[in-house]
């Protein structure tokens, strides 16, 4: 089928040398490159959204919890019998 497209110049540059390095016809590698491209847009249509959930550890309020170790070597000091 013929069209007319319009490429940015960044974009033909790329595609001519793809071409180029491995010595195949310029619509051949658009038609490559298109292909590729579509593959991957339609892989990823179907996956669903990463989305991170959040739990709560029950740090209290004022709890550095960058001093976690420290908290825990006086909490063992406490319940040590002397």
């Amino acid at each position: 089928m013929r069209t007319t497209l319009t490429i940015d110049d960044d974009i033909d540059a790329r595609l001519r040398r793809y071409a180029h390095r491995r010595n195949m016809r310029y619509k051949d590698a658009i038609n490559e490159a298109l292909r590729k491209g579509l593959e991957r847009v339609e892989m990823c249509e179907g996956e669903p959204e990463f989305v991170v959930e959040t739990a709560d550890y029950g740090v209290a309020a004022g709890v550095d919890s960058g001093k976690l170790n420290q908290l825990y070597d006086e909490l063992e000091q406490r319940s040590l019998p002397e």
